[in-house]
């Protein structure tokens, strides 16, 4: 256990050294909610509107609809920050095998279990801190744009964060691990951050998707995240909704439309059911991860 915390505490002080990394993985969630509020703030509210008048409803108040599209807005930034992220603060691992730093730490008394475990701590330690940081500054600009959470949703809100941040530095650390170079570790953070929120359904609702596609993404782990957040952050301005008239089958149509319910071939699935999905893939993960660190011991 003293190694542990020995290399854990030896591999977030590497990380808060590089100062451009740090910097870059604190800054870019801001970076995104700017370019989300500039660029898809618009393309929600429009959503939002069409199906409402679609049904006769036309005179839902302006921060009703603002309240919908910062839930939107939110779970959309942090469902992809919270794996794209973990690529980031997990450059240790690949920089350890550049410098020849990781070749040293295996020939010493170290487990290459604890090695595993203190690269994976220290990376959901600083993923962690950086996704709690944008959550803070997305609850600012939801209480500014209209603000409609309950204590109960701001609290499963920060658990789908630690859980989707867990599955993140998971799913980095078995890709990282195979990775021998920075050039190696930038495509794959590249591919990552381009990629990861559409097949989530971050940057498109997986409702408007073909069905085909939409089966397929049902069994993605990150995708069930993406729904939890979803479900969490807007599910008090859909609320709010039926106190200004809105029928609830229209609400509920509404929530099919931008995912904050999930379907598994026709079925919905119960949130429950979201939760083991994402952290038994996690554990699994985490546990594959350490038997290959174990087992190859390099």
């Amino acid at each position: 256990m003293t190694e542990l915390k020995a290399m854990i505490r030896r591999n977030n002080k590497l990380f808060l050294t590089d100062k451009g990394v740090f910097f870059t993985s604190l800054i870019t969630p801001m970076i995104l909610l700017v370019l989300y509020v500039s660029f898809l703030g618009n393309v929600y509210l429009d959503s939002f509107e069409s199906v409402l008048t679609a049904y006769g409803y036309y005179d839902v108040p302006d921060k009703v609809m603002d309240g919908l599209v910062a839930g939107q807005l939110f779970s959309s930034l942090l469902a992809v920050c919270c794996v794209t992220v973990a690529f980031c603060s997990n450059m240790v691992m690949v920089t350890d095998k550049v410098t020849g730093a990781r070749d040293d730490i295996m020939i010493s008394p170290v487990k290459p279990s604890s090695v595993a475990l203190s690269y994976y701590v220290s990376c959901f330690t600083c993923t962690l801190a950086v996704c709690l940081t944008a959550t803070a500054v997305c609850f600012v600009y939801m209480a500014k744009a209209g603000w409609y959470l309950s204590i109960a949703d701001v609290v499963l809100v920060l658990c789908d964060v630690l859980l989707l941040t867990m599955f993140g530095v998971a799913l980095s650390s078995i890709i990282n691990y195979f990775l021998s170079s920075q050039g190696q570790i930038s495509a794959v953070g590249t591919i990552v951050s381009s990629g990861y929120g559409f097949i989530c359904g971050a940057y498109m609702p997986i409702s408007q998707f073909s069905e085909g596609l939409q089966k397929a993404l049902s069994f993605l782990p990150g995708t069930h995240g993406t729904v939890l957040l979803r479900h969490h952050s807007m599910r008090g301005a859909l609320g709010e909704l039926e106190n200004h008239g809105v029928a609830e089958s229209v609400i509920d149509a509404l929530a099919d439309t931008m995912d904050c319910n999930l379907y598994f071939f026709e079925t919905k699935v119960p949130h429950s059911v979201m939760y083991l999905v994402l952290g038994t893939t996690t554990l699994i993960l985490i546990l594959a991860y350490v038997l290959i660190n174990k087992k190859r011991k390099i």
